[in-house]
Parts: structure tokens; C-alpha cells; sequence
């Protein structure tokens, strides 16, 4: 997804490697359209031949039947790498066609000390585009489940990720909290009060027991008559279903008189209601706090906020001739979309879509959103599919400059159990989220109280919850986003591996130098100028990898993939290693190489650290 406002990352050199060989090929090649130019430019694998190679000669040749090294060679002859690299000769050229680029040592050091800076190298841009990103979405009266974990974590993921390119970012929480299956709970509520319960001891976990109950009591179970009147069954039965279908058919007439009620404005209604509110939203920011996700209650929009604009954007549809009758209820067709997109029922009640069409018409026109992003399970593609188009189709994607907003469903995969079947309890419901969060902490605790046993409980409790927080949301974070995930435990809560553990032990390491530093009475005041010298391959590539950052937060953003930046995240913590044993910091005799490394060690850890308060990953100073 693109928003054509790209930041500056030419800090990286397989950036400006990328725009100087794209002009040499279309030099070389010009019958091959610019924007058709793959350079292909990778690391080498074997650091005696270069830095990066580009295997952009073969694909090239192949389709204008050209020999692939004489191409190269064409190639080279029209790359300008000066100030980047060492010229590139067709010495340079390896094999049937790869050709090897060599960085100049200064040009890395620049490019290191270009990014040291509070930005780390990501310059926002000049005129910022404005962000909505729909997430989290819980229901009243309903706990969260494991599948609102990943509606939280990766939408706040993408939010942060936003905010970090330095894009206006607005959140929009689109709460279920309004209708008939709140009306219901608001009856059995006003019912129960009625008969002396104080509403006010309830807890969340009392009114998702009693969501279940109303749901079933307006039930009506109308087919298993249906099956007795058609092959038979005992009177006595049968008289007994009719009376609990009369039941239930009363019990649903209550609570569409009282979703009436309600949306009159009735006082007692509305109070009750509100009571139902607080109790879910004080739940759900809590869970949200928990898990370090930016979810506040200024971020909740629920589907109330917008039932005066439901009436008047139907009426708007059928003025504008948008919306057309079918047996009764109301539609739009959309082109390429083979189901129309129902907006209102023959009864004359409003659906999601409705509700849904009125929301991108609020993000665009009044929250001045260029780009809305919606964070919610794929298996709601279909119905993002019909409601974006209906939306362009109505005009409401239309930003106040004109322009047609960026509509973009974010879906993700579904939380597996062991058995790789969607995530249950062991009763075969959705799991509770702060169950699942609860078990993460006690296994944390548990790993983190073995690996420190003189630890106190009130310094290894922070610990653990850090630890557990950091080890799910990775877990979820770092698969790709539209993929299923096996949650294992035992797994995700190593400490070796590509897991948050292990993320937060490798930034530990990497910020207790400067402890052990002055511990052993070095001084450090120097470094922050020092000037940067690679001497040896493993921390060359360091280097290599902390300049990848800035281009990386930006198309991981773009393409709304936190897991790129899990990736990344874990490959400069498994880079680190080699440094660390290649490359004596502390212990290191020549003064400016000393500097040097210390200075290369605060800047990956400014960039670990940064890179995990982007994923909102919390972390630690000790473990």
C-alpha cells in the first residue's frame, strides 16, 4: 500500500545502490521501462567478493534475449557509484552475470553518523498524510477473547508504525455497543433490579454469563417444532416447545421495546446502558494497558456514536440514486462486486454495513483520514470488500482536499491451539484473553524466578509481566499478519531464538556495557563523537544492518507488516552476537577503536530499543 509521501532513507547505501543501478539499467537496457527495473540487490554471501551483489542481469537478459555477463557488463559501464562505493569494474562481475559492489569504508561511517541523531535517521515528512487505524473493536457485555488480541497488537502495532514514519495517527476503537443483543442484557438488567439486585456489585464476567443467557432466552427454537409437526412426536413435548417458543418470542418483544426505549433516549434505559458501558470499556482498557497497547477511551467509537447519521446517509443513498430497492430491502451494486452491499433490511432495521459506510464517511470527511486502515480477521474480506467500494461508489471516500482516500483491510489469521484448531477454552468457547495473558505471566514468572533464585518477588513480578507481554505480543507480531499462528507457550517463551525473551535479553546485554563501564571506572564521556571505524567484518555488517532501519520502518509501514520489523528486530540482536565476541569493546586497547565500538553499541541499542517501543513491546533493565 502505497501513499506516494515516501520519507527520506537514503542513509542507507543499498537504498542509493537501488536508484544508481536502476539508472544504469535503463541506460543500458532503455526499451525496459523504469518503473519494470528489479535490481535485485542483496548482501553477499561471501564478504570476500563485496558488500552487496546484484543479480539484476540475468531476469533482464532472459527476457530480451541478451547474454546475461555482456549485459552486466552494459550495466556496469553506466553505473555511477562514486561516493557510495568503489568503482565497479567487469572485474566485479562474477559467474554468468552477478555483479559485486564493495563499500567505501568512509561512506559507511558517514551514513552511521548521519542516522546517530534523536531520529535515527527517519525524517517525517513535509506535509504528513492523516492515519485512521480501526482497532481492537470489542462488544458490550462480552470479555475479550483471543481473537482481540491480535486486533490490538497489530493495529496498535500499525499505529505506532505510523506515528514513527511521523504521520498524524488517529485511533478509532469501533466498540459493538449498540442494538438488539445490548437491548436484551439492558431488560434482564432493569428485570433482575427490579427484583432486588444491586446492579452495582456486577462484574464483566457477570454480564458475559448473562449475555449467554438472554441470547438463549430469545431464542426461539422454532425448527425443532417444525421437525415434530413434520414426523411426529409426543404431545406432551410438544406442548411444552410451543410454551418455551412463547416464551421466547415474549422475551424478544421486551427487548425490542426496550432497544426502543433506548433509542428514545429513555432515562432509566440509558442509565443501565451506560452501566453496561463502563463495565466492558474499564475491562477492555485495562487488558489494553496491560498489553502496552495506545487504546485509551478517547479512541472509543462505538456503533451508538453513529445512529443519528444512519437515517439521513440512507436517505442521501436514495436521493443520490446509489442505493436501489430489492424484495424490500435497500442496496447498493457495486461494480467488480458480484454480492450487493445490503444498507438497510426489509423491516427497515440498519446492518453492519450501514453502519460501517457511516464510519468511513466520519474517518474521511471529519477526522481527515488519507488513508483509513481497518484491523480485523480475514474472515471479513468480503464484507470490507462490498463496503469499500460502496463507499467510493457514494463519494464518502473523498477527502476534504478531493482526493480518494486509501481503504485498506489489514486482515489477519486466526490464534491456533497445539491441535492447530482456532484457540478454545477448555469448555470449546473463545478463550478469555486475561486468562491466556495470566498463564503467559505464570510461566514467566516461573523461568524468570529459576534463571534468578535470589531475585525478590517484588523486583521478578515486574520482570515476568514484562517478560509474558513482550513474549505474546511477538509471538503474534512477528508471523505474518494474514497467516494462522500455533500459540506455544514453551515456545514463545524462550530465551533463546527468534522471540521477545530474547529481544529483551540481547538489548539488556547490549545497554549493560555502559554499566560494566563504569564499573571498571572507563570513561565514556568521549564516544558520542567518536568517529566510526570498522575494522572487522562482523562489525561491518553491524553497521550494515543498523542502517537498514530507516527504509525498513517505512515499508513495514507502508505495507501495514509489523513482522518486517520483528525481522529486523531479531537479525540486529543475532548480529550483535558475532560483534560481541569478534569485537572487544571494554577490553580494547586502542582508545579511538574503543570509542568507536561504544559508540556502534549505543546506537544499536537506541535502535533495539526503538524498534521494540514501535512494536510497543515493553522492556526491561534486567533479567
Amino acid at each position: 500500500m502505497s501513499t506516494n509521501t515516501p520519507t527520506d532513507t537514503t542513509i542507507d547505501p543499498a537504498t542509493i545502490l537501488d536508484t544508481r543501478f536502476k539508472d544504469a539499467i535503463h541506460a543500458a537496457v532503455p526499451d525496459l521501462p523504469i518503473e519494470q527495473i528489479k535490481t535485485l540487490i542483496t548482501p553477499s554471501r561471501q564478504p570476500k567478493f563485496g558488500d552487496f551483489q546484484s543479480n539484476c542481469a540475468m531476469p533482464i537478459a532472459k527476457r530480451f534475449k541478451m547474454q546475461p555477463r555482456e549485459l552486466a557488463a552494459k550495466i556496469v559501464e553506466h553505473l555511477d557509484v562514486a561516493g557510495v562505493a568503489k568503482p565497479v569494474t567487469e572485474s566485479n562481475i562474477a559467474g554468468p552475470g552477478f555483479i559485486n559492489v564493495t563499500l567505501l569504508p568512509e561512506a559507511i561511517s558517514d551514513s552511521l553518523g548521519a542516522m546517530d541523531n534523536d531520529q535515527l535517521g527517519i525524517n517525517p515528512p513535509d506535509a504528513p498524510p492523516t492515519v485512521v487505524v480501526d482497532v481492537c473493536g470489542v462488544n458490550l457485555a462480552k470479555q475479550m477473547h483471543v481473537g482481540h488480541l491480535r486486533s490490538t497488537v497489530i493495529g496498535d502495532a500499525i499505529a505506532r508504525l505510523y506515528e514513527r514514519m511521523g504521520y498524524k495517527v488517529i485511533r478509532q476503537s469501533h466498540v459493538g455497543d449498540w442494538g438488539l443483543p445490548i437491548a436484551m442484557v439492558v431488560e434482564q438488567l432493569i428485570t433482575i433490579e427490579d427484583q432486588g439486585t444491586d446492579l452495582s456489585t456486577l462484574s464483566l464476567a457477570d454480564l458475559n454469563a448473562m449475555y449467554k443467557v438472554v441470547q438463549a432466552k430469545c431464542k426461539a427454537e422454532t425448527k425443532a417444532l417444525e421437525l415434530i409437526a413434520k414426523v411426529g412426536g409426543h404431545a406432551k413435548a410438544e406442548i411444552e416447545l410451543e410454551e418455551r417458543i412463547a416464551d421466547a418470542n415474549a422475551a424478544l418483544e421486551k427487548a425490542k421495546a426496550r432497544l426502543v426505549s433506548l433509542q428514545s433516549g429513555d432515562e432509566r434505559s440509558v442509565k443501565v446502558w451506560q452501566l453496561i458501558y463502563d463495565i466492558t470499556m474499564s475491562a477492555c482498557l485495562s487488558t489494553c494497558q496491560r498489553l502496552h497497547a495506545n487504546i485509551t477511551d478517547e479512541h472509543s467509537a462505538g456503533e451508538s456514536t453513529y445512529r443519528d447519521e444512519l437515517g439521513p446517509l440512507v436517505q442521501d443513498l436514495i436521493d443520490r440514486k446509489i442505493a436501489e430497492e430489492d424484495d424490500g430491502a435497500l442496496i447498493v451494486k457495486c461494480e467488480g462486486i458480484k454480492e450487493p452491499t445490503i444498507i438497510r433490511k426489509r423491516d427497515g432495521g440498519f446492518l453492519y454495513a450501514t453502519t460501517d459506510l457511516a464510519a468511513i464517511k466520519r474517518r474521511v470527511s471529519k477526522l481527515g483520514g488519507d488513508i483509513v486502515v481497518y484491523v480485523v480477521d480475514s474472515r471479513q474480506s468480503l464484507h470490507f470488500k462490498q463496503v469499500f467500494a460502496a463507499a467510493h461508489k457514494a463519494g464518502y471516500d473523498k477527502t476534504p482536499a478531493g482526493k480518494d482516500a486509501v481503504l485498506f483491510h489489514a486482515m489477519f489469521g486466526t490464534v491456533l491451539g497445539e491441535d492447530n484448531k482456532p484457540l478454545k477454552s477448555r469448555s470449546g468457547e473463545n478463550l478469555n484473553l486475561t486468562d491466556l495473558l495470566d498463564e503467559a505471566v505464570s510461566r514467566a514468572s516461573a523461568t524468570v524466578a529459576e534463571k534468578n533464585p535470589d531475585m525478590p518477588e517484588s523486583e521478578r513480578a515486574p520482570i515476568a509481566e514484562a517478560v509474558a507481554m513482550a513474549a505474546v505480543k511477538y509471538a503474534d507480531l512477528s508471523t505474518e499478519r494474514i497467516k494462522d499462528y500455533v500459540m506455544n507457550f514453551d515456545r514463545m517463551l524462550a530465551f533463546e531464538g527468534d522471540t521477545g525473551p530474547y529481544l529483551l535479553y540481547a538489548l539488556v546485554r547490549v545497554q549493560s556495557i555502559f554499566r560494566k563501564a563504569a564499573e571498571q571506572g572507563i570513561d565514556t564521556s568521549n564516544y558520542h563523537t567518536a568517529p566510526f571505524k570498522l575494522v572487522e567484518p562482523s562489525e561491518k555488517a553491524l553497521a550494515l544492518m543498523l542502517l537498514r532501519y530507516p527504509a525498513l520502518i517505512e515499508s513495514a509501514g507502508q505495507a501495514c507488516e509489523p513482522n518486517r520489523l520483528c525481522s529486523f528486530a531479531y537479525d540486529l540482536a543475532s548480529a550483535y552476537g558475532p560483534f560481541y565476541d569478534k569485537c572487544p569493546v571494554l577490553k580494547c586497547q586502542d582508545e579511538a577503536l574503543r570509542n568507536s565500538r561504544l559508540r556502534l553499541c549505543d546506537l544499536l541499542g537506541r535502535v533495539l530499543g526503538d524498534a521494540l517501543e514501535t512494536l510497543g513491546i515493553p522492556t526491561v533493565e534486567r533479567m
